[in-house]
């Protein structure tokens, strides 16, 4: 074995995961390639070809990496877990009337649990993966924090994370931009992997159509929910809607009502199947109530109120808030108004680069 350790790092067959398998490589570590597969796509019903993480193409281009480097390459085949549990919560959010994160929730509680039990068996003392984000060690405690490159970064879907998976965790793209790892492919000879589109959809709604997908995976979804209303924020009917599952907040396009003005989902009202519309102004909030926290850095803040930078989504740029604990729930408090917080989305709260911690939208509120 390797001075410098044994590591499993996820290999999805782009260019960020096979550059950091190439880096810790060639940093001496003991390399061992793993491509997960989550979902077949063809069995969804849709018509878009398989791309993605999932397709052979990408475990191809994962795999002659290992082989171009000579270490081990292995697939992990996790299609019955991720289904029941990813794809189950995803469904059953919409139907909620909700909106929810599904990437996030892979890694929080598939992809490191996965990765972890495969490590062992593989007597591998880290994994590595090629998120944007950096990972150290401080009061005891394992801290995410922002990628280098702020325009990659990806700390906000890492959150979830646990203490025990990021004791053992590394991010070798951490300290480095885009651009860098694309001439660092390039050097190498990787000129597939730098002429490869990247893919930003769901990796199990490939063709961006989660309302087909859904109306796909729940047999008569149409017919029990379709013909509810559409209603201003004063309770006034304005139309009737395709069901309430199809629309998210801060919605505007497709909603097939013209009343001589802009507006927007503010709402969805599960109970009732209704879907409530207004303008823009509407959309904003200054505060919500978040749950299921994993709190990083500071595990507790119990009534301890805490400045922060707030995101409600992934490409939020945060916004100063004033959190606080009470039990198992965190209540934030923006010092500005925010549009469209999602009950259902992560939110993520930040000291400088540093992720605090995170937990779910349960519901917003003007205060």
């Amino acid at each position: 074995m390797s001075k410098r350790g044994r590591v499993l790092v996820a290999m999805s067959g782009g260019i960020d995961s096979s550059l950091a398998a190439v880096l810790l490589h060639e940093q001496g570590y003991e390399v061992i390639g793993m491509t997960m597969k989550t979902w077949d796509y063809a069995s969804s019903g849709g018509t878009k070809k398989e791309t993605g993480c999932c397709s052979l193409d990408s475990i191809n281009d994962a795999r002659n990496v290992a082989v171009n480097l000579g270490f081990p390459h292995y697939i992990l085949d996790i299609r019955n877990e991720f289904g029941d549990y990813v794809i189950d919560h995803f469904t059953n959010e919409y139907l909620d009337g909700r909106t929810p994160n599904p990437c996030v929730l892979c890694n929080t509680h598939i992809k490191w649990d996965a990765l972890l039990r495969r490590a062992d068996k593989l007597d591998c003392e880290f994994i590595a993966t090629g998120h944007y984000a950096n990972v150290r060690q401080e009061n005891g405690r394992f801290i995410i924090s922002k990628g280098l490159d702020e325009n990659k970064d990806q700390s906000y879907a890492l959150w979830g994370v646990s203490q025990a998976s990021l004791s053992r965790t590394q991010f070798p793209l951490g300290h480095l931009r885009k651009p860098e790892i694309r001439e660092m492919a390039k050097e190498r000879g990787f000129m597939e992997l730098v002429n490869k589109s990247e893919s930003y959809e769901i990796c199990f709604v490939p063709d961006n159509d989660y309302r087909g997908f859904l109306k796909r995976r729940i047999e008569g979804l149409e017919d029990q929910v379709k013909g509810g209303d559409f209603v201003l924020e004063d309770g006034s009917v304005v139309g009737k809607h395709e069901g309430y599952p199809f629309y998210t907040i801060g919605q505007r396009k497709g909603l097939g009502i013209a009343l001589g003005y802009p507006v927007f989902v503010t709402a969805i009202d599960k109970m009732n199947n209704r879907v409530v519309l207004g303008t823009k102004s509407d959309l904003v909030r200054n505060g919500m109530i978040v749950k299921n926290l994993n709190m990083l850095k500071y595990p507790e803040l119990t009534a301890q109120p805490t400045e922060t930078i707030t995101k409600v989504r992934y490409n939020d740029e945060g916004t100063p808030a004033t959190i606080e604990q009470f039990g198992y729930e965190m209540h934030v408090y923006f010092h500005e108004g925010v549009h469209s917080i999602a009950p259902g989305q992560a939110a993520v709260f930040y000291e400088g680069n540093d992720v605090i911690g995170g937990g779910w939208i349960m519901s917003s509120f003007n205060h």
